[in-house]
């Protein structure tokens, strides 16, 4: 298959969703960005579209030939009012935002930073699900906060809870780029390695194809990544989804599909990891004797 940009008729996100088609979100912003020196890590995050404004566009643009087909803009934090509280972990200010946002007489799609044990009052993800799409919200799903495979328990429990109430909705997941199954309630910014410790944790390119997949298996048609998702890792989505999707980003023009690339090395052992069999199975090592599997959350 050849790596193409892909269809090039103008369709609104509901129109393409609504066809059945895979639109694949973008990545990490506030974390990558401070890995490469633009943006401390803290609440004044929005400063670096001011003050280094090419180094945003470049990290758009890498999302964009990885294969994104969103591009949001690098305004997280940008209000006190975001400043003084976590926006959207409580579902009361979510349907608040959709019913605003509803009178503009636009698509809505809402995320919340929730996991399995549902928003921080105790509300359910199948019950925020509801209320959601009760308000008028047209894409719903889950954002942030925790990584693919708890990101795809809550999506599921959210599918559970609309099917309950005859309701439907399009299906959002736009995970953290980290392993997190040791979060409790509050996501990864409860670990002790949050947030400048958090490399160890991060998911290889072919755990994402893998939840590319199952998210596209429950039904999720908006399939994305945020902190710690990097452009590689978009890149895996949209590999994965190739198929359906009838063509490959720009970026696969140099990788190998499942490690072919490594057909070409001079060391057999290496050839012979030019498969999928090799990468699905693998189970990467930390390379750190003596640290845990998993940590106990400080709140």
């Amino acid at each position: 298959m050849a790596a193409a940009r892909g269809p090039g008729t103008k369709r609104g996100i509901l129109e393409r969703l609504e066809s059945g088609e895979v639109v694949i979100g973008d990545g990490s912003f506030l974390i990558t960005l401070e890995k490469r020196g633009y943006v401390k890590a803290g609440l004044w995050t929005p400063e670096a579209v001011v003050e280094h404004p090419d180094a945003v566009h470049q990290l758009h643009m890498e999302f964009l030939r990885a294969g994104s087909n969103v591009m949001q803009t690098f305004t997280f934090s940008a209000s006190e009012d975001n400043m003084e509280s976590k926006y959207f972990e409580h579902v009361e200010e979510a349907v608040w935002a959709v019913e605003v946002l509803k009178e503009f007489d636009k698509p809505v799609a809402v995320t919340m930073c929730i996991g399995p044990e549902g928003d921080m009052r105790g509300v359910t993800p199948g019950e925020c699900a509801v209320k959601l799409v009760k308000a008028g919200a047209s894409i719903i799903g889950v954002n942030c906060r925790f990584g693919p495979g708890t990101s795809l328990q809550t999506i599921k429990l959210m599918t559970e809870g609309l099917k309950a109430a005859g309701l439907k909705a399009h299906l959002m997941v736009q995970a953290l780029g980290f392993h997190t199954p040791d979060c409790n309630k509050g996501g990864f910014v409860d670990l002790p390695e949050y947030p400048f410790g958090l490399e160890p944790r991060v998911a290889t390119r072919w755990e994402i194809q893998k939840y590319a997949r199952e998210a596209y298996n429950l039904g999720v048609r908006y399939i994305g990544g945020c902190c710690g998702f990097e452009p590689y890792h978009i890149r895996a989505i949209a590999e994965e989804l190739a198929p359906e999707r009838g063509f490959l980003p720009p970026a696969s023009e140099k990788h190998g599909s499942w490690g072919s690339g490594l057909n070409m090395h001079t060391k057999p052992w290496i050839r012979a990891r030019a498969r999928r069999e090799y990468w699905e199975n693998l189970l990467p090592a930390s390379g750190r004797p003596f640290c845990p599997s998993l940590s106990r959350p400080d709140a």
